[in-house]
């Protein structure tokens, strides 16, 4: 693999997001003051973060060009075949480059273990010139990911590396009509979960974890616990606080998906509908009314270096 550049993926502190909106570091411990926080713990965070960054700039210096990209142009960024990425910074920010990346390969890196758990973040800043060489080389383990797709009749489409969701904007029922296996049911809920190999342990965890209580509550036990289990290039769906009536049913609450497998989805909602991945509601498509979205395993996926 030809890689001549790397481009480091940042994110904006807490800290940077308190004077973005307050203009003033005064002013933002004053507003935190008055809610009982102290804004010493976003300095430290913030301290702690932009160390790593120099310290990973300074690494890079010695052997690699590189380039400082924000989170928030990943849109709009063209990523090349001699590129390397290193996302420094929490989890969600190397879903969300992976969805940009076009199969380049990630390395994940985290900047404060004291603070993030990092299950996508397995290298630190001291191991930045040995696993970059090892991609260069080829000889980095690589992890092969493969994402969800939300596909609208007219063309529109939204990848989740984690997860995709659908269903209304706000707290009211979503009301859709699901086609799966050729079954087809009316829908009236809190929207649907579709978790992918990578979001098993994240929002579909959740689900798995509300049922076990609610069946620990009924005095149902289980030897063990049960959670999500999807492999590569497999989807699972959940409906959320399915609602029974005399239109809407709840035989049809979860499901995988794979291969020719799909799942579809037609909106009965007058406005408000959405569908948005990975948690950004504003990585979003509109979902209303006559609005049909096909739902499956994209062809696409992300290529993350592991330790």
């Amino acid at each position: 693999m030809s890689i001549e550049y790397a481009i480091v993926v940042k994110q904006p502190t807490q800290l940077e997001q308190l004077l973005t909106r307050f203009h003033t570091r005064a002013q933002a411990a004053f507003y935190l003051e008055r809610q009982g926080l102290d804004i010493q713990e976003a300095v430290e965070a913030h301290d702690t973060y932009h160390a790593a960054l120099s310290s990973l700039q300074h690494n890079l210096d010695t052997f690699l060009k590189h380039k400082l990209l924000d989170r928030e142009f990943l849109p709009n960024f063209q990523f090349a075949s001699n590129q390397v990425i290193l996302v420094l910074g929490q989890d969600g920010l190397v879903a969300n480059t992976a969805k940009y990346a076009l199969g380049r390969p990630i390395i994940g890196i985290n900047p404060d273990p004291t603070r993030f758990d990092g299950p996508l973040l397995p290298f630190r800043v001291a191991n930045t010139h040995r696993v970059v060489e090892a991609v260069i080389s080829g000889q980095a383990s690589m992890k092969r990911t493969q994402f969800a797709e939300a596909i609208l009749q007219h063309g529109q489409r939204l990848l989740a590396f984690n997860d995709l969701f659908i269903g209304a904007e706000s707290h009211v029922s979503a009301r859709y009509r699901l086609n799966y296996h050729g079954q087809v049911e009316d829908h009236s809920s809190s929207g649907i979960i579709v978790s992918t190999e990578m979001g098993q342990t994240g929002w579909m965890s959740s689900m798995f974890n509300m049922i076990q209580s609610g069946n620990r509550w009924l005095g149902q036990t289980q030897e063990r616990e049960i959670q999500p289990s999807i492999g590569r290039g497999e989807l699972l769906f959940a409906v959320r606080e399915p609602f029974r009536s005399q239109r809407t049913g709840i035989s049809m609450t979860m499901g995988q998906i794979q291969g020719e497998v799909e799942l579809r989805i037609e909106s009965q909602m007058a406005q408000g509908g959405v569908i948005f991945s990975d948690g950004i509601q504003q990585d979003r498509l509109s979902f209303n009314r006559g609005d049909v979205a096909t739902i499956r395993v994209a062809d696409e996926g992300a290529n993350l270096v592991v330790a």
